[in-house]
């Protein structure tokens, strides 16, 4: 199993600690006046998503997380399941709910999400940067409305509300950033 040392941590490597998969947030290289050097680490544990501080002394190594990231096309959900299909094998692959985590509110059928595989199962699943989703309820807006105007909460096909300009419609397309899940764009309906 290969194994890293601590000069070798930097933001999204993927170690073991306590027997579960964790994901280096941020590393911290510390050298005090007195006494070992030592890094000092925020990692986010992949199956629970808790973030958590550990130090390691310099040189330690830790044990290589066996996991990896695959382009994988969402199909559906069945009310408890999400169902997932590689694009080049077409095999399909059933995540949890957890595994989906706040990737559900954003991503709709047929979109391709980065999904996290740990011993060959769904670990964690990352929606597209962009998406572009329908407001399906929203307060009528007002003519003359502008986008430096303000702000108004509206629902989106998929349940997620995101704060949008005032001259925003129900029925009307939007592109949201799901990293932040912030409003980005009208986009015209090319239908």
């Amino acid at each position: 199993m290969a194994s890293y040392s601590t000069n070798e941590f930097r933001g999204g490597l993927k170690i073991m600690l306590d027997g579960d998969p964790y994901a280096i947030l941020e590393n911290e290289f510390v050298k005090p006046g007195k006494g070992q050097a030592f890094n000092r680490v925020k990692v986010r544990n992949l199956k629970t998503g808790r973030v958590i501080e550990k130090t390691f002394k310099s040189g330690d190594t830790v044990e290589a997380a066996d996991v990896h990231d695959t382009d994988m096309q969402y199909l559906y959900n069945d009310g408890n399941d999400w169902y997932f299909m590689d694009q080049t094998t077409y095999e399909q692959m059933t995540a949890s709910a957890a595994a989906v985590g706040e990737a559900a509110k954003w991503i709709k059928e047929q979109d391709i999400c980065k999904v996290t595989l740990w011993n060959g199962a769904p670990l964690s699943v990352e929606p597209p940067t962009f998406v572009v989703l329908a407001v399906v309820e929203t307060d009528p807006g007002v003519r003359g409305d502008t986008s430096s105007g303000g702000s108004k909460p509206a629902t989106l096909e998929t349940g997620a509300v995101v704060r949008v300009p005032l001259f925003i419609q129900t029925g009307e397309l939007i592109k949201v950033d799901t990293r932040t899940g912030e409003y980005v764009s009208r986009v015209k309906d090319s239908a």
